[in-house]
């Protein structure tokens, strides 16, 4: 007698199962064991033969679906009898699926969506919702992101991860910073004093940022015109400008450039080294900040048309009760005029 005619006996005699029961019982753990075991053995293959990170990552992924999918497969063959106990079982357990499984179904759905449309890869940074970060796995029922932002400027890392459930993609809008051309762009706004010679400043800006991005921008004009079999995106320009507005403190200049997206924080520094070098070089360019400012309209205006200026009082033309001068407006700033 085999081991497994000898388990279905004892199942039979000790557990009071029936023979088909037993044996589909023993299906199962045979299937599983196989399953769990060449997923082990396939990761550790993989570490021994493939070095690089991203690719032995893609492989062990690419692996697990296929094992999980034939385990499931196979696991629906034994406790149904054949393709029409198949249908009939899911047609029966539908109804009810969609009801108690809702969420995971929908994330389900989701990962379905994420694997065959790829609004994003692992390695991408994406926005989903009110969370950024970079995408560092894709699980059938949840994204999991390495956040970045939210107390720590300028897109840098908190060294948290993110598990967002892949049903997002359908309620949350999903902004991928590397799905476009892999640019983005940015801003550095500058504000001088309404005083400075913003016309010489705006030269040493426009100078500056084009210098640091001068070898981006024709990058992104090839990623770019690889970008427009897939997408309709256009650009007047894509070399760095500065923009020139008024703002409350001064005279404000935005500084806009492309850059990688994980670069943002990095360019910026170097960007602003330099013009903060040049600004103080620059004895006519003041960096603006908030004041306040008491005008007086009477002495510093102008004098609209047809109204006279005020007069200015002179020496004994006012007098009090006893008949003593006033003083005139010289001798109240010490400059009374000696008598002749």
């Amino acid at each position: 007698m085999t081991p497994f005619e000898h388990f279905v006996d004892w199942g039979e005699q000790s557990l009071g199962l029936s023979p088909a029961l037993a044996s589909r019982l023993i299906e199962t753990v045979v299937t599983l064991v196989l399953v769990f075991t060449l997923r082990r053995v396939s990761r550790r293959v993989l570490a021994r033969a493939v070095t690089e990170g991203s690719t032995r990552y893609l492989v062990n992924k690419g692996i697990a679906y296929a094992l999980g999918v034939t385990g499931i497969v196979a696991l629906l063959k034994i406790w149904t009898d054949g393709v029409t106990g198949i249908a009939t079982y899911l047609g029966l357990a539908s109804a009810g699926l969609a009801i108690a499984l809702q969420d995971p179904l929908t994330n389900l759905a989701g990962w379905l969506f994420i694997v065959i449309r790829r609004p994003f890869s692992v390695g991408d940074r994406v926005q989903i919702g009110p969370h950024t970060g970079d995408v560092v796995d894709i699980r059938i029922f949840r994204v999991i992101l390495l956040e970045i932002g939210n107390w720590v400027h300028a897109d840098q890392s908190t060294g948290r991860l993110l598990h967002i459930p892949n049903g997002w993609v359908f309620k949350h809008a999903v902004a991928s910073y590397d799905q476009a051309f892999g640019y983005i762009w940015n801003e550095l706004e500058l504000t001088l004093t309404f005083e400075s010679n913003w016309r010489r400043a705006k030269e040493v800006l426009t100078h500056t940022v084009t210098e640091h991005a001068e070898q981006l921008t024709l990058d992104a004009q090839a990623r770019l015109f690889a970008a427009a079999e897939h997408y309709h995106i256009r650009f007047a320009k894509l070399t760095p400008v500065v923009w020139t507005s008024v703002a409350e403190s001064g005279i404000k200049l935005t500084m806009r450039y492309l850059c990688r997206p994980r670069n943002r924080r990095s360019s910026s520094s170097e960007i602003w080294e330099s013009v903060l070098e040049s600004i103080y070089a620059m004895p006519d360019v003041d960096l603006a900040y908030p004041t306040v400012r008491h005008f007086d309209n009477v002495g510093e205006g102008k004098v609209p048309k047809g109204i006279s200026p005020p007069a200015i009082p002179h020496a004994r033309d006012v007098t009090d009760g006893d008949d003593t001068l006033v003083a005139s407006s010289k001798e109240d700033r010490g400059l009374r005029e000696d008598p002749v």
